[in-house]
């Protein structure tokens, strides 16, 4: 190629800057995808939020890095999938959001930034332990918590009172009963046990820990198949019955939403994106009285079993890649979203569906507005099992939620495939195969 013929396909200002490097390389520069920065993230359940992503970041990001941000979403289940597939093609986002403790799955194609986690937490008065734990693998973070979806039941306050509850049971039991009454009025609880990243094993894993179930020992032997396991899954084959939408078995994550904010079912385990979506929709989502259903919906943390009351938060997490072509740029995403000013613009739209992953989010002034999202401020505190519990939430830990052996041990029971002393020796053995 003549000098002339170069100059005029690339711009004067590469020559005068960079010629002699671009000859001796024997190949052109990509300053395009170098200034380019592809996230892969989820369809969030607040859509506001994504339209800060999208409107308020991507020009914000051009004008203060120089960076053309990509912003791609997709369903959150499909966030595995995704990821495995970059991974095994080497090229894809530069950033991949993953749930819960997959980093762990996922660490060996992940750029360290732990140097970035540090000023995180230093900045943000330190980042929720169970966050270190899902996203450090041998002392190092692969990924950085961007948030955690706390799960509360939602449910409606004046059914509640028509059977004699001016408080939501503080045990399964007492659930069960008030389940009973519920049902026979049409009005069910309405709970997944589908093969689905959020409300399902948020459910069943806690539901499994009340009851003094767990995966495995501190040495990481499994100890699935045990009488509490058992009890627990008996307890919820008539639980479902009794007290349930039966359909729950096939529902994904959104099919909850639907249910409740149609007013078919009374309570159901969920993010507060069904409170969210009736209060920024007051005027279209009523109750059967014509009341805004947001007025009707209160929060309340899963019941207590024989051995106490327990929860998991969903978490979400954001992995630079290592084949990233960019990932210097893509760690100065990063740094930049999560600074305060930054982050505050897509928190605030969350109105309390996701919290911050550090803990001077739950001091900020949005918590005042409204005392229905008040339980979501400092649920992250009460966590205090993560799935592989009573061993590490690792990489083996990682494969069986992504499984949902727990999830699936429930269902099978619940729909009368299996007895429950067989749904719990097949699940034992699942995670047998795992823990090998």
């Amino acid at each position: 190629m003549k000098r002339r013929k170069f100059l005029k396909a690339t711009g004067a200002g590469i020559a005068a800057t960079g010629l002699a490097g671009v000859l001796a390389a024997h190949r052109a520069p990509v300053f395009a995808q170098a200034n380019t920065v592809h996230i892969l993230r989820w369809n969030d359940f607040v859509p506001a939020a994504d339209k800060v992503w999208r409107e308020v970041f991507v020009p914000e990001v051009q004008k203060a890095l120089g960076l053309k941000l990509n912003v791609e979403t997709v369903n959150a289940n499909d966030l595995p999938a995704r990821a495995t597939a970059a991974i095994q093609s080497g090229s894809g986002p530069d950033i991949i959001m993953l749930l819960n403790n997959l980093p762990h799955l996922y660490s060996a194609a992940a750029v360290d930034v732990s140097n970035l986690a540090g000023e995180i937490g230093k900045a943000g008065g330190g980042i929720y332990a169970p966050a270190t734990q899902l996203n450090t693998v041998g002392g190092k973070w692969v990924s950085l918590p961007w948030a955690v979806v706390p799960g509360l039941i939602a449910y409606r306050k004046s059914w509640f009172e028509e059977i004699g509850l001016k408080e939501f049971p503080k045990t399964w039991a007492a659930y069960h009963e008030a389940g009973k009454k519920l049902k026979a009025m049409k009005r069910p609880i309405g709970q997944t046990l589908g093969n689905t990243f959020g409300d399902a094993p948020t459910f069943t894993y806690p539901f499994l820990w009340s009851f003094g179930g767990q995966e495995v020992d501190a040495k990481g032997k499994v100890a699935l198949d045990s009488k509490e396991t058992v009890e627990s899954v008996r307890f919820l084959v008539q639980f479902w019955k009794d007290a349930h939408d039966e359909g729950g078995l096939a529902w994904d994550d959104s099919n909850n939403n639907r249910a409740f904010l149609s007013g078919d079912i009374s309570a159901s385990l969920n993010g507060a994106s069904i409170y969210v979506h009736a209060l920024n929709n007051a005027d279209k989502v009523k109750t059967e009285k014509g009341a805004p259903l947001h007025t009707d919906i209160l929060h309340a943390p899963l019941p207590a079993g024989p051995k106490g009351a327990h929860a998991y938060h969903t978490a979400f997490n954001q992995m630079v890649m290592k084949y990233s072509k960019n990932a210097k740029g893509a760690t100065e995403l990063l740094c930049w979203a999560h600074k305060k000013e930054n982050y505050e613009k897509w928190f605030v739209v969350q109105k309390g569906f996701a919290t911050g992953p550090t803990r001077e989010w739950e001091k900020h002034a949005m918590w005042n507005n409204d005392p229905v999202m008040l339980p979501f401020k400092t649920a992250p505190l009460g966590q205090s099992r993560l799935m592989g519990f009573g061993g590490a939430p690792d990489k083996k830990a990682a494969e069986a939620w992504n499984k949902y052996v727990i999830t699936v041990m429930y269902a099978q029971a619940a729909s009368g495939k299996m007895k429950p002393e067989e749904a719990v020796k097949w699940a034992a053995g699942e995670l047998g195969k795992i823990y090998t």
